[in-house]
């Protein structure tokens, strides 16, 4: 007997609509004939859900007795007995009763699989074993209920039912999914949106794994070698040394192998000085990293692991790539290497540390410490050279003195030497003299002479007293001096920052602001560039301000750069740069950034000032005119009053005047509009939301309309919902798209207005004599040609205000809209008051 087929309805929390999408499968398949019955499901007293398992056959469930209290579990032997196509069985994950023939009611459905019956069943992802730990993380609720991977893997079709938290917020709130009682705790606990929008990455992940395993058996049967894996974002750390292009090819390369993974590099720039990079170097190991399709980082910090591992959580990154260290082994035993403290805490991050032809060998030695920042490169070798004269000379001095000097005249000597050398170098030329001093105080003032043998014990003691107290005079000299060269530095930091900060509040341009950065930092040209993010295939960059001569126009002509954010940098060219004025050129940086988005909200702010004030100005001479142009217009149609008097009702002079009057009365109308319109935008109108019984509202439009003119036919039926409306200003909208249509109408051919119901909201159509067809208005087959009056423009507006909508549709070139209103909750027939179904007026 061919297995039968497992489909599984995959969500990521209780309530997205699983059982309801496997009973909507059931339906389908039983409409089209299948055999399906449902052996297990389990609405959770959702009416919704209840209703739609009506109408298929459901094996009733097997009562069972356990400590005492009564529990159901599906009837396996009744479903296998009933032998049909297809069952649905909810709630895959399932613990059984004990007693049951199996403990999981996985297994169950193993056994109906098994027996050739498919089945349709749901899961949540949190019940997946392998995401167990990740879910107890996220939540802080333990899984008790799991299930196998492999099961779910096993299965011939995988399908997400997905809601957005906050819907799925909602239908909690609604009472949808738990009872009343519960909704408080769920929401403030596993249903917030941070815990839902995790399940829900995470239920889309592990499907896309298991689509990609679709898709690996797919390039198998099919002879396709290209590997697909699974998303990572790669991180590979940069120190600027030589062997930087190595480490980015190779995590680009790991990049290539996983479809939609990222690449980022991160140079971390430590402020203790102890090491710093090229910045040549930096700058076209960022192009590089940036031709490979990843994006360049840079960080501060005392602790370069804990830096990189700070931007790993930060980003998500998934790997982070090192090089082997260059430094030898005992070196790295005394201090500890960055990949070793790396991996110690990156958790669950993988660290790949990549050989390369730079890294160590086993036979290095123990390199002096790097000349430190606190006394500068300068410093170091002016103290080794002060030591290499001073220490000579002083020998040769006390060596021709002859007898009058001993061994601890000379120490003494010597320890003034080596303490003027630490106040100028700092420790390691301290250490150097100091070694140097007793091996020279050894051979010329410690019998035997000019020998490094010792002969006498106090002698060996007074030099190893010598050196050790040189050491440490030389540590205490060298942290006086980094402390003093420290505070200083810290002065002048604030110092460069308050100058720049102050420029900044009394209103310098940008152009002032880099010249003065060019003259703190002795650089020859700085430019604050801006990336265009239109072209996305090729960076583009243009200028914002610059100063100083030939100025870079990219990052990658600068000597040093500063990012400030995704789309700005600070762009220097000249003197390469300490990490220590890296760290203060980078707030620099961030302070031009500031005032360079201060003055583009500012120049916004003063653009929508200006366009406010037109509009303001605009709009008052709009009032005014109005106000203005009422009088005389109404003194004109007084006066073609007068003149009509005894003119014949059927001459040309007739004819004339009722045009003149009509287009004087169609001026008076435009100006009400024009009122009416600017009291809506300024705010004045005040609306009265309730149900408007719409066959009482068309009476007063008809009288509103008045005597003559064209004919209107009204066509609604008989049981027609109230509209949620002000009854006003729903009166004045009709009774002005009724004379629109009404002068847009032939002569012999009436304006129509009908109505009717449709998804909760009335739709009322206005058409002219033209279009015939009610339905025309709606079909909307030809583009509109219903000139976008002011008269419309008001009537749309005082719809929107209503909640409702007006579309302008015609079929043909004549005038149609169509207006939307929310219908109110009852129905009733139209009264015996109201307009008949076909009224003319």
């Amino acid at each position: 007997m061919a297995r039968g087929r497992l489909r599984i309805y995959l969500g990521a929390a209780p309530g997205v609509g699983k059982t309801y999408a496997m009973l909507e499968e059931g339906q389908r398949l039983a409409s089209a004939g299948a055999d399906v019955v449902v052996g297990f499901v389990e609405p959770h007293g959702r009416r919704p859900t209840a209703a739609l398992a009506e109408g298929l056959e459901i094996i009733a469930r097997r009562a069972m007795e356990y400590r005492g209290a009564s529990f159901t579990e599906m009837d396996l032997d009744g479903v296998l007995a009933r032998q049909p196509q297809v069952a649905l069985v909810d709630e895959l994950a399932h613990t059984n009763v004990p007693g049951s023939r199996h403990a999981k009611r996985w297994q169950d459905v193993e056994e109906l699989l098994d027996a050739g019956i498919d089945v349709v069943t749901t899961l949540n992802v949190q019940h997946l074993e392998s995401l167990g730990d990740v879910v107890r993380q996220i939540t802080g609720v333990p899984q008790r209920e799991t299930l196998p991977d492999e099961v779910a893997r096993r299965a011939d079709q995988i399908e997400l039912v997905d809601l957005p938290p906050e819907l799925l917020r909602r239908r909690m709130l609604h009472g949808e999914i738990y009872p009343s009682d519960r909704i408080d705790a769920a929401l403030t606990h596993y249903f917030r949106v941070g815990n839902l929008t995790a399940l829900r990455e995470l239920a889309l992940l592990w499907l896309a794994d298991r689509v990609e395993e679709g898709l690996q058996r797919y390039r198998a049967e099919h002879g396709i070698t290209t590997p697909w894996e699974t998303r990572e974002r790669i991180m590979v750390a940069l120190t600027g040394g030589p062997e930087g292009d190595t480490l980015i090819r190779r995590s680009a390369r790991i990049s290539a192998r996983v479809p939609g993974s990222e690449l980022l590099a991160l140079h971390v720039v430590p402020s203790d000085g102890l090491t710093h990079g090229d910045p040549a170097t930096l700058a076209a190991q960022r192009a590089l990293v940036e031709s490979l399709g990843g994006s360049y980082h840079q960080t501060t910090g005392d602790d370069i692991p804990e830096a990189l591992l700070q931007f790993a959580e930060a980003e998500n990154v998934t790997q982070i790539v090192l090089g082997a260290s260059r430094r030898g082994r005992l070196s790295t035993f005394l201090r500890g290497g960055v990949g070793h403290r790396t991996i110690r805490r990156s958790g669950p991050i993988d660290v790949l540390v990549i050989t390369h032809e730079h890294a160590a060998g086993s036979t290095s030695a123990l390199r002096l410490p790097h000349p430190s920042r606190a006394t500068g490169p300068r410093r170091f070798w002016t103290a080794m050279l002060l030591a290499a004269i001073t220490l000579p000379g002083l020998t040769a001095l006390l060596v021709l003195l002859g007898e009058h000097v001993d061994l601890s005249l000379a120490l003494v000597l010597y320890l003034l030497a080596v303490v003027v050398v630490a106040l100028v170098g700092g420790l390691a030329p301290a250490l150097v003299a100091a070694l140097a001093a007793g091996l020279l105080a050894d051979y010329y003032f410690t019998p035997p002479m000019h020998s490094l043998r010792v002969q006498h014990l106090a002698d060996v003691i007074a030099l190893v007293v010598y050196v050790v107290t040189a050491v440490i005079v030389g540590m205490a000299a060298g942290a006086a001096a980094r402390s003093t060269y420290q505070a200083v530095r810290a002065s002048s930091e604030a110092r460069a920052l308050s100058r720049l900060a102050t420029a900044m509040m009394h209103g310098q341009d940008l152009p002032a602001l880099l010249e003065q950065v060019r003259e703190d930092f002795g650089l020859e040209a700085v430019s604050l560039l801006e990336r265009d993010t239109g072209h996305a295939a090729e960076p583009r960059w243009y200028v914002v301000a610059s100063t100083g001569e030939d100025p870079p126009e990219r990052p990658y002509d600068a000597d040093v750069d500063s990012p400030v954010g995704d789309d700005l940098t600070l762009a220097a060219r000249g003197r390469p740069l300490s990490s220590d004025d890296q760290r203060v050129l980078g707030a620099c940086a961030a302070q031009l950034g500031m005032a360079y988005s201060h003055g583009r909200l500012a120049a916004h702010d003063a653009e929508t000032g200006l366009r406010a004030a037109a509009e303001h100005t605009r709009t008052s001479l709009l009032l005014t005119a109005s106000r203005d142009l009422r009088g005389p217009l109404r003194t004109a149609d007084e006066a073609l009053d007068g003149v009509g008097v005894g003119v014949g009702t059927d001459t040309r002079e007739s004819r004339n005047l009722a045009i003149a009057r009509s287009s004087v009365r169609r001026a008076v109308q435009l100006l009400s509009d024009l009122d009416e319109l600017s009291r809506l935008h300024a705010g004045a109108l005040d609306l009265y939301l309730r149900p408007v019984d719409l066959d009482e509202l068309l009476t007063a439009v008809l009288d509103d309309l008045g005597p003559g003119g064209h004919m209107i036919q009204c066509s609604l039926p008989e049981l027609l919902p109230d509209v949620i409306a002000d009854a006003a200003v729903l009166t004045r909208v009709l009774t002005a798209l009724a004379a629109e249509a009404q002068r847009h109408s032939p002569p012999d051919r009436p304006a129509r207005l009908t109505g009717k119901t449709r998804s909760g909201q009335v739709e009322i159509h206005m058409t002219d004599g033209t279009n015939d067809e009610v339905q025309g208005a709606e079909r909307g087959t030809h583009p509109s040609r219903t000139p976008d009056s002011l008269t419309l423009r008001m009537c749309r507006d005082l719809t929107e205000t209503m909640g409702g909508t007006l579309e302008t549709a015609a079929v043909g070139p004549g005038f149609a809209v169509t207006l939307r209103l929310p219908a109110a909750a009852s129905r009733r027939p139209i009264t015996p008051s109201a307009p008949s179904p076909t009224e003319d007026q």
